[in-house]
């Protein structure tokens, strides 16, 4: 029996595109989702004649271009800077609280960019405590009496921005010092460079394609940001497309703007990866160079310095904003019985689950497909779909609400004339258009963490269960899904909470009445009621801690591993 259950197993390839037809064409058909938005984004661009053109290159373009470049380049610098130190000296030197400090710098990730803006806007306003205390120590009346920068400007945003963003730098960075190993840092100072010079020398240009990665990350989230430099007032590509839609009702101008935004976004990801190919080192090679040996210790004043660098940060991308809104929040616990609130955290957590539940479950057709054909072309398909991610939220928006309003109203046409039943809108201006938005941009985000865990499962478990007499589908009931639940489970917390933090399509696409958190946080704060929205900016950052420590838990995993 046994025999013929082998012999069954053998008649049949293990892996076929023929076979997984259903499988390849589902994999299409998502990767068309993810392209539609973007090829209806463009054609309307293009079909709006010229009629706005002389006034956005006039009026518009000039001013967002130019804010938009300097908040990029300073966000660039700054996150670089903030990022790469801490990174540094948490993966080569030991000093008091590294442990602590290495997985809570992190920490900034789980403060959406907007909420940052908020807080520091409290916290810098003129009844704030820092104007208090100067007005207290030099006994001015009045904010004509003296200076303080204004936080509500272009450098405000930059600094408030960089603040939360910089993790991307110092993870990306932190892995690759990690991976390096102190080979060539002891190299170096054996043929007499100190130890600042054996860094900028030798552990930089090492670790630059890393750097890259992490600040273009950083720089997409700068681009996809529309709550925080709207409330700081930054007139970026960003708030000109919104401005430009909702303000002027120019869906056609919004469009022009959105597809300029395109083309920064995909400058931005050839320059990364022009860099990364000019780059004469790989960590692949550093990897296989040596075994991790011991931190160096610092005691001391450098000590002292090592431990406030690293603490710094984290102070001022987490520290911050919990405290300012967390104090808020504990003098309007009451909002928590607010039915407006409940309703918007009921809404919240269905949408987002919801979206999870797409999102993952299309992320897993695609890699699932890419494992089983070994196609080139679905693999292909696999990275389109992953494109997503790149697109800004407003961008993406008005590319999705496009072919749905002209999906609604042809079919409201054909029912009136076919049945004389009015549809009316049936997809547009619901909960739908969110959840398909935030599936498309957050689809490389599980669609990473499900690759990963399909790369613990080697090929030999599918063709040794296929051998057994399984069939494809109980090889994958019976054998894969069990597998890679942790996959599944990290896949869907990681795209839940993104959800819940996602504003700048959200506020977009939202039905009428339709209220999340973020929306509820939003409005409140848009009308200078940061107070009224606390409670819910803390139930916000209070969700995005769960993903920062998961990851935690996996960078600290892949250090213990290193170190062995």
């Amino acid at each position: 029996m046994t025999a013929d259950i082998i012999r069954k197993g053998r008649s049949r390839p293990f892996f076929s595109l023929r076979e997984h037809r259903l499988l390849s064409v589902g994999a299409v058909l998502t990767a068309l989702a993810v392209l539609i938005p973007l090829l209806a984004l463009i054609t309307l661009a293009l079909s709006g004649g010229g009629a706005d053109w002389p006034h956005l290159a006039r009026n518009v373009l000039p001013v967002a271009l130019k804010t938009t470049a300097l908040v990029m380049a300073g966000v660039a610098l700054l996150t670089a800077s903030m990022g790469i130190i801490p990174a540094w000296l948490t993966a080569y030197y030991e000093f008091p609280g590294r442990r602590v400090l290495a997985w809570a710098l992190v920490l900034p990730l789980a403060v959406p960019t907007y909420l940052a803006a908020y807080a520091y806007a409290e916290f810098f306003t003129f009844t704030g405590p820092p104007q208090s205390l100067i007005r207290a120590l030099f006994g001015f009346k009045t904010s004509r009496d003296y200076w303080f920068p204004d936080i509500r400007s272009l450098w405000g945003a930059v600094v408030i921005l960089s603040f939360v963003l910089y993790p991307y730098v110092y993870l990306t960075t932190r892995a690759a010092f990690l991976m390096q190993g102190r080979n060539a840092t002891d190299v170096a100072r054996t043929l007499g460079s100190s130890p600042t010079r054996a860094f900028f020398r030798v552990l930089l240009p090492m670790a630059r394609p890393a750097i890259i990665v992490g600040v273009t990350l950083a720089l997409m989230e700068t681009l996809n940001d529309v709550g925080a430099v709207e409330f700081l007032g930054v007139k970026t590509l960003t708030s000109a497309v919104y401005t430009t839609w909702l303000n002027q009702g120019s869906l056609n101008g919004a469009a022009q703007i959105a597809c300029i935004m395109l083309v920064v976004v995909l400058g931005v990801i050839l320059a990364e990866r022009w860099a990364r190919r000019r780059q004469r080192f790989n960590l692949g090679r550093s990897t296989s160079m040596v075994r991790r040996s011991s931190l160096q210790k610092l005691s001391g004043w450098q000590g002292g310095l090592a431990f406030i660098a690293c603490l710094m940060p984290i102070i001022a991308g987490f520290g911050l904003p919990v405290y300012v809104l967390g104090a808020y929040a504990v003098k309007r616990l009451d909002q928590l019985l607010d039915p407006t609130l409940q309703e918007a955290i009921l809404t919240s957590v269905l949408v987002a689950a919801a979206a999870a539940v797409v999102t993952v479950g299309l992320a897993f057709l695609l890699t699932y497909t890419v494992r089983v054909t070994r196609s080139r072309n679905m693999l292909l398909l696999n990275r389109f779909a992953a494109l997503g991610y790149a697109i800004p939220g407003t961008v993406l928006a008005l590319g999705i609400l496009i072919p749905l309003a002209r999906f609604d109203n042809l079919l409201d046409h054909w029912m009136q004339a076919t049945f004389g039943i009015k549809t009316g809108l049936l997809l547009t201006g619901t909960a739908l258009c969110i959840i398909y938005a935030m599936s498309v941009r957050f689809l490389a985000m599980a669609e990473g963490a499900i690759e990963a865990g399909f790369h613990k499962v080697p090929i030999h478990i599918d063709m040794a269960a296929r051998t057994l007499g399984r069939s494809p589908r109980e090889t994958l009931t019976q054998v894969l899904i069990p597998i890679l639940k942790p996959a599944f489970l990290t896949a869907g917390l990681l795209v839940f909470i993104d959800s819940i933090k996602e504003l700048s399509a959200t506020i977009l696409l939202r039905p009428f009445n339709y209220n999340s958190l973020s929306t509820y946080v939003y409005e409140r704060a848009s009308r200078a009621a940061v107070e009224d929205a606390s409670v819910a900016a803390l139930l916000i950052m209070l969700a995005g801690i769960l993903p920062v420590i998961l990851l935690s838990r996996s960078i600290n995993a892949g250090v213990a591993r290193t170190e062995t």
